[in-house]
C-alpha cells in the first residue's frame, strides 16, 4: 500500500527570512491526519534568506538530521560544536537530555535550501551528541546511498532508532530498486525533479508512505534527487 502526500497539501509559512513547507504537523501547523509516519516525525523543506537564520533554541529527545540542497548553513550548539554544512554533507544532532543550537545562512547573497528531518529516538534520555559527514556526488549518483543508520553502516551517520535513510541522484530514465523486508515500512521524499514510484508519479516536494510492499522502484523522469526512509 502506497499513500501519497502531495507537496501542495503541506503546511506553508512565509516569515520573510524563512519560507518553510511542513510535510507533517510542526509548530503552528497542525494536521491530525499527518503527525508523522512510524518514527519519522518531521520533514521540513526550508529556504533561508542570506544572512538570516534560526536563533538559539532548545531541543530534547529527538534525532535531528539536516540535509543541504543548495547554499550553506552555519551551526553552533551548547556542546561546543561549530561547523558549516554544505551540499553533500549530512548533519546528525542527537538532542537527548537537552541541547541548544542556532543555525544561520552565512552567505551575504545566496539563499540556503535544506531539508530538516526529525526522527524519534528508540529511547529517551540519551547523551547529546553531534556528527557530520560528507557523501560525495559520485557516491549518490545512480544509486541509493545509505547516509544514516543505527549501526553507522557503510560510513553513514549513526541515528538512535531502527531507521535507515538513503539518498539517490538520478538522471533521466535512471532507476533504483529497494527491497523491503517483512514488517518494514518506507517513506519516499522527492527533493528535486520528478519520479515514477512503483505505480504513482511524484514531483518535487511530494512524499509517500509505504506499507506491505516488497519491492520499491524509483524511475527518474529527468534529473532528480530523492530520499528513501526504511523504517521499522
Amino acid at each position: 500500500m502506497i499513500t501519497s502526500r502531495p507537496a501542495a497539501r503541506r503546511g506553508y509559512f512565509d516569515f520573510g527570512w524563512l519560507k518553510t513547507f511542513h510535510t507533517f504537523s510542526f509548530g503552528n501547523y497542525y494536521d491530525e491526519a499527518n503527525m508523522g509516519f512510524r518514527a519519522l516525525r518531521v520533514i521540513n523543506e526550508d529556504f533561508v534568506a542570506p544572512g538570516r537564520g534560526f536563533p538559539t533554541h532548545p531541543h530534547r529527545d529527538m534525532e535531528i538530521i539536516t540535509y543541504i540542497l543548495d547554499g550553506a548553513l552555519q551551526h553552533r550548539d551548547s556542546m561546543g560544536t561549530g561547523s558549516t554544512i554544505t551540499p553533500g554533507e549530512v548533519q546528525r544532532m542527537s538532542a537527548g537530555t537537552g541541547v541548544t543550537h542556532s543555525e544561520r545562512n552565512p552567505s551575504p547573497d545566496q539563499p540556503t535550501h535544506l531539508l530538516q528531518i526529525w526522527i524519534v529516538p528508540g529511547r529517551p534520555g540519551l547523551t547529546p551528541s553531534y556528527e557530520q559527514k560528507n557523501f560525495p556526488t559520485e557516491e549518490r549518483r545512480g544509486k541509493l546511498r545509505l547516509i544514516a543508520s543505527p549501526d553507522a553502516a557503510l560510513g553513514s551517520v549513526q541515528i538512535h532508532q531502527d531507521a535507515r535513510i538513503y539518498v539517490a541522484l538520478l538522471a533521466s530514465s535512471e532507476h533504483v530498486t529497494h527491497l523491503l523486508s517483512p514488517g518494514r515500512h518506507a517513506w519516499i521524499q522527492v527533493a528535486r525533479g520528478s519520479v515514477q514510484f512503483n505505480d504513482i508519479k511524484l514531483s518535487a516536494g511530494d512524499g509517500a508512505a509505504v506499507s506491505e510492499e516488497k519491492q520499491l522502484q524509483i524511475v527518474s523522469q529527468g534529473d532528480s534527487e530523492v530520499l528513501l526512509f526504511d523504517l521499522g
